[in-house]
């Protein structure tokens, strides 16, 4: 309620701006916290992981699915139809190539979606249901925000994972779009030309704010899974090696082996593994 308040305020004081002015001004905060995420932190030092990607992809299918099929069933609401450019902005269709890139042709299965994300496609189907002029909020900050910042976030992803000839990258590939400060501009125009009552372009400024909510909402969750599975991956290992080392220790006692001899020496320590493996398979055959 208190984002809201504010965000009314601000826009009382702007009633002479521009939609797209107007939106920037009241997303000001919001998108410096979105800059601030973890996830979106990693991908400024140049250190994002082939994991937070991939997350990242699942997360923005189900985003774009949802926003898409949205403005298409909406195309020729008054609202709608001077931003609905599907043959140069559409993204679903690059996310699909660059998921069965990194998951293979069955992704569909093998894909993860956060709770937040969740959310957030719920918001947009409700809203292209009940309010399709909200629906102009979003598709401004995101479709905008993958023209901008996207395009620097695609180098980044490129180097940091070692992508070439464009693979598994045309989440950040327009095509349609030979110039995207022209394109922005044109962007910009048609959606200042759409007409909204104040209560409407209120209401769509406070739809603006909750969609950088949820963008970083989205973006806390799948650093938190990362983190999770990080944490688990670390146990393992370490259970593993414990278990590596205690399993030496054991057969150096019962062969009368220093456990000295055991650390310092490699080969001695292969000899001893195969000894143990040999071992497990015996007990293994025998233990009906």
């Amino acid at each position: 309620m208190e984002t809201e308040r504010k965000t009314k305020t601000a826009a009382e004081q702007m009633t002479d701006r521009d939609l797209s002015e107007q939106i920037k001004m009241v997303t000001k905060e919001s998108h410096v916290r979105a800059e601030n995420t973890e996830l979106m932190l990693s991908y400024q030092r140049g250190q994002v992981t082939l994991a937070q990607y991939k997350l990242l992809l699942c997360s923005l299918y189900e985003i774009y699915q949802a926003l898409e099929e949205e403005l298409d069933r909406n195309c020729d609401h008054p609202a709608v139809a001077p931003i609905y450019f599907p043959a140069e902005l559409a993204r679903l269709e690059p996310i699909e190539k660059d998921l069965e890139h990194f998951y293979g042709q069955d992704w569909r299965e093998r894909i993860v979606i956060p709770a937040a994300t969740k959310r957030y496609s719920h918001r947009l189907r409700q809203i292209g249901k009940e309010n399709p002029e909200f629906l102009v909020a979003h598709a401004y900050t995101r479709y905008l925000g993958d023209l901008s910042g996207g395009q620097v976030l695609g180098r980044i992803t490129q180097k940091s994972l070692g992508l070439k000839n464009g693979e598994g990258l045309s989440f950040f590939s327009f095509p349609g779009v030979s110039s995207p400060n022209l394109f922005k501009q044109l962007y910009r125009s048609r959606m200042n030309s759409i007409e909204l009552t104040e209560e409407e372009r209120n209401s769509v400024l406070e739809e603006a704010v909750r969609a950088f909510e949820f963008n970083i909402q989205v973006f806390d969750d799948l650093q938190k899974m990362l983190n999770v599975t990080q944490t688990e991956s670390e146990m393992q290992s370490r259970t593993a090696q414990s278990k590596l080392t205690n399993g030496d220790s054991t057969l150096a006692k019962t062969l009368q082996i220093p456990s000295s001899m055991i650390s310092a020496a490699p080969l001695l320590r292969m000899v001893v593994g195969l000894f143990v493996a040999l071992a497990t398979v015996s007990m293994g055959i025998y233990a009906f």
